[in-house]
């Protein structure tokens, strides 16, 4: 097993082994919310995962960075608030320089062969993937698991990228099988109903101060 020490964002990965099956959940977190831990405990059930590794990053380049909390502060806050211990936080990202999704999964093929990973994201993620840097890349190098959040999201499923990807999406009765498929493959997982935004949590705690 491959280890590192504790949370730094010098350090480059947490744990890990060949064979395990790894979520990489990916964001700012800033907040972290109820509804990021609920997408980790779902994709962990209902994928068979043996980690989740949630990738704080120190921006994303869709958003505006300016009203962000700094890195290492929200990794001591996501750290006091994920309460499961197959949940790791890390800010490897900063470490080895990535801006973008397709810089990470790139790197952790090349580093952690034997490894595998899913992708997980949010519904309302799914809706703008068109937008990520390289996302046809992205799903040709790794699984991806959807979570649902409000009933509107379930509109993301006829976006532009869940269309591009259709024929590659995996049915529920073949979800479990997701971490061992080969790319491009990707699933919709059920079950979460959740309108929590770390956007709107952050305003309104800037607007109480």
């Amino acid at each position: 097993m491959t280890s590192a020490p504790q949370a730094d964002t010098r350090l480059v990965l947490p744990p890990y082994a060949q064979g395990m099956r790894i979520g990489l959940f990916g964001g700012t977190f800033d907040p972290p919310h109820e509804a990021h831990l609920a997408a980790c405990l779902l994709a962990m059930k209902k994928l068979g995962l043996d980690r989740v590794w949630w990738l704080v990053t120190p921006g994303n380049p869709l958003k505006d960075k300016k009203e962000l909390t700094p890195l290492a502060d929200r990794i001591r806050t996501i750290k006091a608030f994920a309460r499961d211990p197959r949940i790791v936080v890390t800010g490897f990202e900063e470490a080895i320089g990535s801006h973008y999704t397709f810089q990470t999964v790139s790197f952790l093929r090349r580093r952690c062969p034997g490894v595998r990973f899913v992708w997980i994201m949010g519904a309302d993620n799914l809706r703008s993937f068109h937008r990520w840097q390289n996302w046809r890349g992205i799903a040709r190098m790794i699984p991806i698991a959807v979570v649902d959040r409000l009933v509107p999201d379930l509109s993301a499923t006829g976006g532009i990228a869940a269309q591009a990807l259709g024929r590659w999406r995996v049915p529920e009765s073949g979800i479990r099988t997701l971490a061992d498929r080969r790319p491009p493959a990707w699933a919709y997982l059920h079950g979460l109903k959740s309108g929590l935004s770390s956007t709107a949590l952050r305003r309104k705690a800037q607007h109480k101060a």
